[in-house]
């Protein structure tokens, strides 16, 4: 079963700001990065760091060239967080960990209704 807990008003959450609050016994960031919602727990997997606390930017990709193996790096168009502990990096819209998928925040949908932001989590 899952409910919604409220973030607050949209207008108090504008494009570049965060807001980290308790939910269901954990703290949890919600991120709107440039007008999308995301939100993810604020316990970074290697050293309990508080990751949403860290700095947001795009997502660094590696694109591999399969048939002479070349790596080429660029800056891709999704969101991603560091720890500021030790600079761990997870994608904000899966958790998952950048280069180790396996390891993963936990992720929660957010609604925005009529004005105000709210989580969904699971109980």
């Amino acid at each position: 079963m899952s409910r919604r807990v409220e973030v607050g008003p949209a207008a108090d959450l504008p494009p570049g700001e965060r807001e980290i609050l308790s939910v269901a016994g954990r703290q949890v960031g919600v991120f709107n990065v440039e007008g999308d919602y995301y939100a993810v727990e604020n316990d970074c997997c290697h050293d309990h760091g508080p990751v949403c606390k860290g700095r947001v930017h795009d997502k660094l990709v590696a694109d591999v060239d399969e048939e002479t193996k070349e790596v080429t790096e660029r800056i891709g168009d999704e969101p991603s967080i560091a720890c500021p502990w030790h600079g761990y990096e997870y994608d904000l819209e899966t958790g998952v960990h950048l280069g180790v998928d396996d390891i993963a925040l936990e992720t929660f949908e957010v609604i925005e209704d009529d004005g105000t932001v709210y989580v969904r989590v699971e109980e």
